[in-house]
């Protein structure tokens, strides 16, 4: 049976058929439009799009919000101007197949889990790093979503009391300090400081900007400001993994978003920061870290594995 995944995020969105055993066997890729309306006719146009040619059974997306319990209703987004959008019934009526809804960073880590660098753990959290943070949990063998749909919102767990603002409302979220966005503000403190930051400040002149692309380049070419910016978000990455194993134990902690693209230069800090804040450290067993394996197509691989368990 073929499923439809559907990936939206605050810049893209991502779509694609995919087979019982994970693969996606056709894609397609747009910008993301500005309205909710827009966002759902651009679904609709993918959706007809993909299965012009292939014979799906039902389509599952992974939205970039608080999903209810029913996975029927957005209740918010933070980078998408979701506010109670009942999104499952209106692209149901568009498409004429179900739908599931998922949020995204859960999309993407039972995608993980079931196909990628969490296969053979029963206990599994993800971290995805990329325009925010978002989070999964796996317990047990199951997603674990909570009491009110909305559980592993990792990304909105304190790092520093009364800290930066951030778009879910609250201060100090460690979105604001190891996502992407928060990689690019770093690196142009570390530029505008000097010494260390003198190659992050000749490519911001050169190029007009220090992208995400731009600042992992430099890391792969062992620049010292790009380096150290990194260490700083590995290190609240750690230490926030720290943290949730008091609470949650997992086999494996994986890592995942745009910012994994640059694998063991992550991985190793954040493991290194993670086994220092870790609770009961040297009389414990403790978490593997892993580089999530799936890259881009991780959310749209979930939802449509989960549309097919739905169905």
């Amino acid at each position: 049976m073929l499923t439809v995944g559907i990936d939206i995020g605050g810049t893209k969105i991502a779509g694609g058929v995919v087979d019982e055993h994970g693969t996606v066997i056709a894609s397609t890729r747009i910008a993301t439009p500005a309205g909710v309306p827009d966002i759902e006719h651009a679904v609709e146009e993918m959706v007809d799009e993909l299965r012009a040619g292939h014979d799906v059974a039902a389509v599952g997306v992974a939205a970039a919000g608080f999903i209810d319990s029913a996975r029927s209703t957005i209740y918010f987004g933070v980078n998408i101007p979701w506010r109670n959008e009942a999104i499952r019934p209106r692209l149901e009526a568009r498409l004429g197949l179900p739908v599931a809804i998922e949020n995204d960073a859960n999309a993407a880590g039972w995608a993980e889990y079931q196909f990628g660098a969490g296969r053979g753990y029963r206990d599994f959290v993800m971290l995805t790093i990329g325009t925010g943070i978002g989070g999964a949990v796996v317990a047990g063998g199951e997603l674990y979503r909570g009491g009110h749909g909305v559980a592993a919102e990792l990304g909105h767990t304190r790092h520093i009391r009364d800290g930066l603002p951030c778009g879910c409302g609250q201060r100090g979220c460690i979105e604001q300090y190891a996502s992407g966005r928060a990689l690019q503000r770093i690196a142009n403190e570390i530029a505008d400081a000097g010494g260390i930051g003198i190659g992050l400040a000749a490519a911001r002149t050169q190029r007009g900007r220090l992208s995400g692309a731009t600042i992992s380049e430099l890391v792969l070419q062992d620049d010292p400001g790009a380096n150290e910016a990194l260490r700083t978000v590995a290190s609240a990455i750690g230490e926030t993994c720290g943290q949730l194993t008091a609470a949650l134990d997992p086999g494996v902690f994986v890592i995942g978003g745009g910012v994994a693209q640059l694998g063991e230069r992550l991985r190793a800090p954040i493991e290194e920061a993670y086994r220092a804040h870790v609770p009961a450290r040297g009389f414990r067993p403790v978490a593997d870290i892993a580089i999530a394996e799936l890259e881009n197509d991780a959310g749209l691989i979930g939802a449509a594995n989960l549309a097919r368990q739905a169905s």
